[in-house]
């Protein structure tokens, strides 16, 4: 595949660093000649200097060198955006975890905002998701400790921690009129990439937690899988199902929308260094021979998911349906520092096919759903059906369970069964 040929220097695209890191592989970009640097601002460094002097002698407390160094180079990249930031040892080594799928934590993809941390996805079935932490909800608290005022890095530390122990989470949610207050234990988080499952004969239904080293092989395979369920028949339809989905590596990105693309662009970066400038083009391998494809996103869905949903719309290979999504648009490489550290730096913009940047903006849907929640009304009333009547044909309790089931799953999900009709009208339609 051409996006494998190449040597990656920027494969970081997971929202923001968090609990749960989306890390690139481990492939650095080469130094800059020290041209690049331009002219040292004296004045500037003599400024620096002079305070870190004052905060040597002056402090209330006894600082080390090696503390005040650190810190000021924690500050020089937290000021450049939300993703650009330093890794000590244990971050470095947590970040390198995530691309693995298992690590110790809560299971969230996490940034700032106005200070606070923001949650802008749930992991599925990590502590977080069961504890019924969304997208969305700001954290104000850990434990009993005030997130306002914390750097990013030191909120995710208090958030990690040894398995089997508890911490409070206490958040502001959209429409609750007072703070909750959410303990969540935690746990070695083993994040399963790919899920799959049949919705009905001939329509399948994937679903994409995460984007990891291993996400693109993971997809064929499921793809495979539905295809022996439908008794080796074609697929008529698809469900890709990226909400929540916060991001994480951008060659896994490429893979999954190559799996459905026959030719062209698939994404492309650009930045103000050579190696940040790249182009991935699409194999002639759509694995689902043209049928069709619905992509749900929501306000989750970051990052890697927007570069899937922003191909797949560009080339009108998918119908993209749900809520705006999360609107992260840049490139992060890893960058060493030392011997056991690491520099996560913003290097790059990304663009979808016809050249859109989604940055602070987001994917809009094809077909706009609105949050809803559905709950089922019972008034009592039991209709009579050909299963009640005496001495009726049985249609095997095996296959009976089985239907009961996967309706269930679809019927209590809004987006999904819509996604499911759109797939079966289109079919009508051809």
């Amino acid at each position: 595949m051409n996006f494998m040929r190449k040597t990656l220097p920027v494969l970081i695209v997971g929202a923001v660093m968090g609990v749960l890191v989306s890390v690139g592989g481990m492939v650095f970009a080469e130094k800059e000649p020290n041209k690049q640097m331009g002219t040292l601002p004296l004045e500037d460094l003599r400024a620096f200097s002079e305070v870190f002097g004052q905060i040597k002698a002056s402090y209330v407390e006894e600082v080390s060198d090696h503390d005040l160094l650190e810190n000021a180079i924690k500050g020089m990249l937290s000021g450049l955006d939300p993703h650009s930031t330093y890794l000590d040892k244990k971050a470095f080594t947590s970040l390198q975890e995530g691309t693995r799928g298992e690590f110790g934590g809560l299971g969230i993809e996490v940034g700032m905002e106005d200070g606070f941390v923001k949650i802008v996805a749930p992991i599925d079935d990590t502590p977080a998701y069961k504890a019924g932490v969304k997208s969305g909800d700001l954290v104000i608290r850990l434990d009993e400790k005030p997130v306002k005022g914390m750097d990013l890095s030191d909120a995710v530390k208090i958030m990690r921690g040894k398995p089997g122990t508890d911490i409070i989470l206490t958040i502001i949610r959209e429409g609750e009129q007072k703070p909750l207050k959410i303990t969540i234990t935690r746990a070695i988080i083993k994040v399963v990439s790919v899920k799959n499952r049949m919705l009905e004969p001939g329509y399948g239904y994937i679903r994409i937690a995460s984007f990891q080293s291993r996400t693109g092989s993971n997809l064929r395979d499921a793809i495979s899988e539905l295809k022996k369920e439908n008794k080796a028949k074609p697929l008529n339809g698809l469900v890709l199902d990226l909400r929540n989905n916060p991001g994480g590596l951008l060659n896994a990105a490429v893979s999954v929308s190559d799996a459905f693309l026959t030719s062209g662009l698939i994404v492309y970066t650009q930045g103000r260094i050579e190696n940040s400038r790249m182009t991935f083009k699409a194999n002639p391998d759509d694995l689902l021979n043209g049928a069709p494809i619905v992509v749900l996103v929501n306000g989750g869905s970051a990052s890697a998911s927007e570069i899937v949903a922003g191909a797949l719309q560009d080339h009108k290979r998918a119908v993209i349906m749900g809520q705006q999504s999360f609107g992260k648009g840049s490139v992060q490489t890893v960058l060493p520092s030392g011997k056991h550290s690491a520099i996560k730096l913003t290097t790059a913009r990304y663009f979808t096919p016809s050249g859109r940047s989604i940055q602070a903006e987001g994917i809009t849907p094809d077909v706009v759903l609105s949050r809803v929640k559905l709950e089922q009304i019972d008034d009592g009333y039991v209709p009579v059906k050909e299963k009640d009547l005496s001495k009726h044909l049985s249609n095997g309790e095996a296959e009976e369970a089985k239907e009961k089931e996967t309706t269930k799953k679809v019927n209590n999900d809004y987006p999904l069964n819509e996604a499911l009709n759109l797939l079966k009208g289109i079919n009508i339609l051809k």
